[in-house]
């Protein structure tokens, strides 16, 4: 009989790390003897396995085990921090020895009273990845490739990829706080290239989420093919437009890359702190159109960017960045909170338990508002459409970005004409924010494998729009 993951307890979860509650008091004390103000310690194990296709056959797994602790002591706004590939009580002493240097204040540490704590779970599932083999995935990956075959004979060559990854959480700070989660992940990629009287083309579709192995099956397949092929076939038709500053209506999802790059790194706790940040004095104002709110969620059930609790503890929520139109919170972690007098927002995440927290983002979007994308669309004379974006990026201080465009329209006298491809999108991102004049009614949740990067750690995260018309940008055409 299978494990029930969730039948387990903390003393399970203590086990599963060969650690006591005696082990994480004595690593404790070592962390906070020397006078620091706040300690955690983050155990992660995690599994990863890869299975990929290309030329028509399964021809590639991997799988990778990655097991330890870090130790995280904080002194005001400074951070030791030490990690171990192990979880031997001397190592950890030894690491919580290292990470205790930044402070210089000993004092007596009496032992930490220990709350367990369950969180609310935002990504429960049916079928762990553990339980299934690389023959079990095998079929998927094939019947992808071939229902991209299917639907269209001028593919000449397809990629698939399968990862799934399962990570075990085990936490423990300074203020008691003990608790665990079992975060997993799936993401499906496939790629196709087309030929056409010589010319060759690319596209691709992905999906990525918190699941299990109930993460696969047909309507996934079918979804990725047709997406996959459609992108693809347009590439065709499109042709690159003329360029220059003009209106640009974005689709809704996707283009949730901009609220990412251009607006939402720049509400990330410190970088404002820091004043690098463009946003950096501007809270509490009136920073866009008052029809406009901006969250990042990391309660969005399911999606890549959904944490149950951050990698400092913090329970996830709901945070408003923009609350009509006003700048309402930045993105915190327990520093940047301290900081600033308020309560952590959930944003404090690490790539791994090699990594120290910060601020980041979960899913980032923007809600709803009341005009119909056929509206904004008819509203606009000559510019262009966009909602297939490849990546992008931006620096914090100015607000400047750039987005790269895959395909999108031409907007000509309130209609979608000529399919347009490989552009760039250059802006501002508050003066994007500021010029964003009609809000749809149709927002979208991208459920992409989009992975952020910042100072060296890779996170997953989602974002997501409803459709918006930004009265001027400039369009890097021919």
């Amino acid at each position: 009989m299978k494990e029930n993951i969730y039948n387990r307890s903390i003393a399970d979860i203590l086990a599963h790390f060969r650690v006591t509650t005696d082990d994480l008091q004595k690593v404790m004390h070592e962390a906070l003897k020397k006078g620091g103000d706040y300690a955690d310690l983050f155990f992660e194990h995690t599994f990863n396995n890869n299975i990929s296709l290309r030329d028509n056959e399964v021809n590639r797994a991997s799988s990778n085990i990655d097991f330890g602790v870090g130790i995280r002591v904080v002194v005001g706004d400074q951070t030791g921090y030490a990690y171990v590939e192990n979880t031997a009580l001397e190592d950890m002493v030894r690491a919580a020895k290292t990470a205790a240097s930044i402070a210089n204040m000993p004092k007596e540490v009496s032992s930490v009273h220990v709350d367990e704590k369950e969180f609310r779970n935002y990504y429960k599932i049916e079928k762990p990845w553990p339980d299934f083999s690389v023959n079990d995935k095998k079929s998927f990956i094939q019947r992808l490739n071939d229902r991209i075959f299917e639907l269209d004979n001028r593919v000449v060559k397809v990629s698939v990829s399968l990862s799934d990854t399962t990570s075990y959480i085990l936490f423990f700070n300074s203020e008691g706080l003990l608790t665990w989660d079992y975060r997993p992940m799936a993401v499906m990629y496939a790629s196709c290239t087309m030929e056409q009287n010589g010319s060759l083309e690319n596209g691709y579709s992905s999906r990525a989420y918190r699941k299990g192995f109930e993460f696969l099956g047909n309507d996934l397949i079918e979804t990725l093919a047709q997406e996959a092929v459609a992108k693809t076939a347009l590439m065709f038709e499109a042709v690159k437009p003329k360029g220059g500053e003009m209106p640009v209506v974005m689709g809704a999802g996707g283009s949730g890359i901009l609220l990412h790059e251009a607006i939402g790194h720049a509400f990330e706790a410190d970088f404002n702190r820091k004043n690098v940040s463009i946003f950096s004095d501007q809270l509490g104002k009136q920073i866009c159109n008052s029809q406009i709110n901006v969250v990042d969620d990391g309660t969005v059930e399911y999606a890549r960017g959904a944490i149950n609790f951050d990698d400092e503890g913090i329970e996830s929520q709901k945070t408003y960045i923009v609350k009509d139109g006003i700048l309402e919170s930045y993105l915190h972690d327990r520093i940047s909170a301290g900081y600033y007098g308020v309560k952590p927002t959930g944003n404090g995440r690490r790539q791994s338990f090699r990594h120290i927290p910060m601020p980041r983002m979960r899913v980032t979007y923007m809600e709803d508002g009341d005009m119909p994308e056929s509206e904004m669309i008819a509203s606009v004379k000559s510019g262009v459409y966009v909602d297939n974006f490849t990546n992008g990026q931006v620096q914090i201080g100015a607000g400047d970005f750039t987005f790269f465009v895959k395909t999108g329209y031409l907007i000509e006298n309130g209609k979608l004409t000529t399919p347009i491809k490989d552009i760039n999108i250059i802006g501002n991102g508050p003066k994007a924010l500021a010029d964003i004049t009609m809000v749809g009614n149709n927002l979208k949740i991208d459920e992409g494998a989009w992975t952020c990067g910042k100072d060296g750690q890779g996170m997953p995260v989602g974002q997501g729009l409803p459709s918006v018309l930004v009265s001027k940008l400039t369009v890097g055409g021919e």
